[in-house]
């Protein structure tokens, strides 16, 4: 390597140990300022959460610039986990969105300084009709925190880029103070797994929140013999459904035992002769319950190394899972 070529790889390592130094600071000082926040928590917190949960209408959330960022993402947050949420650019506010907002709503506003002129309007509007308003600012004194029925104050750190003061740790604060209240109010409300996938039936997001019965095939795709079936039989019936496994069920309908491709290889090879099904299955099968997530059911098949499972309800067969049903949802 030729000096002129030493000295660009010395320079770009120190650009990069630069680069690097840079992003540390920002992440510690956001770090430092959450710890703060997250230390001066107390009662109005809690009663924005009490305001919040007895809400006969949606949150309204607002702001503008990147604070107005910040409330769209809050009322999306929301709106996924429970809580009804809908945000309101405070301009268009202005110019006739305010009729989006009733009585039963409650407004949670963000500014930093509290003094965005933009949201006059909105503070107006919610104070003529005794409309709850909760502000996110880091300005106690400000309009906005003055106005404010529940004021949660984030501390007024310095921002991360301290030259422009441009929004960055104070965002950061904000949409973190956003989603603890939106947590709060999902284990208030007793959000689950089961309510949060109606709101998110897309993506693999979606497919992870799915139940077994969701993914399953059923009644006559179901590869299924009784029990004292024919060794000959039974292997046929599993040959026409291409599941690659077998169900065996007693005469109440239960199951029984499974037979899978790989039994059958190993007993044949073994040099013994089946009369019965009933002589290779195995009686012990792994199986999935119909409201069992999708996403438990993958991590199963995948630790025991199986590529289809039965899904059995008080002891009978209802469905049957293959992997590529999991591969087809986007799960796996």
């Amino acid at each position: 390597m030729d000096d002129n070529c030493a000295k660009l790889v010395h320079m770009s390592a120190m650009s990069d140990h630069a680069h690097i130094a840079t992003a540390r600071r920002v992440l510690a000082l956001e770090a430092d300022a959450l710890t703060l926040m997250s230390r001066g928590l107390g009662a109005p917190f809690v009663k924005a959460v009490e305001t919040l949960m007895a809400a006969k209408g949606r949150v309204i959330c607002t702001g503008i610039g990147k604070s107005g960022h910040v409330a769209r993402k809050i009322a999306a947050t929301m709106a996924s986990t429970g809580t009804q949420a809908y945000f309101v650019h405070a301009t268009e506010a202005s110019h006739g969105d305010l009729g989006m907002i009733g009585q039963d709503d409650v407004v949670l506003a963000l500014s930093k300084s509290g003094e965005t002129k933009e949201l006059a309007d909105m503070l107006s509007y919610a104070k003529r009709y005794s409309i709850p308003l909760i502000g996110m600012t880091a300005k106690a004194d400000s309009t906005l925190g003055r106005a404010a029925d529940i004021l949660l104050q984030v501390p007024d750190a310095a921002e991360a880029c301290a030259e422009t003061n441009a929004p960055t740790t104070s965002t950061t604060l904000m949409i973190a103070l956003g989603d603890a209240l939106a947590v709060a109010l999902l284990e208030s409300k007793g959000f689950k797994a089961d309510h949060f996938k109606v709101f998110h039936p897309g993506g693999k997001l979606g497919a992870m929140l799915r139940s077994a019965a969701d993914l399953m095939h059923k009644s006559a795709e179901l590869p299924l013999v009784l029990s004292g079936t024919p060794f000959i039989d039974a292997v046929k019936s599993m040959s026409g459904k291409g599941f690659g496994v077998l169900g065996v069920t007693s005469p109440d309908g239960k199951l029984a035992g499974i037979v899978t491709d790989g039994d059958l290889r190993r007993y044949l090879t073994s040099g013994k002769t089946a009369v019965f099904i009933d002589d290779v299955m195995n009686r012990t099968p792994l199986t999935a319950a119909p409201d069992q997530l999708a996403a438990d059911v993958l991590r199963i098949m995948n630790e025991r190394k199986i590529t289809q499972i039965f899904v059995v309800e008080n002891g009978k067969p209802g469905g049957i899972i293959h992997m590529h049903d999991l591969l087809k949802s986007g799960l796996a």
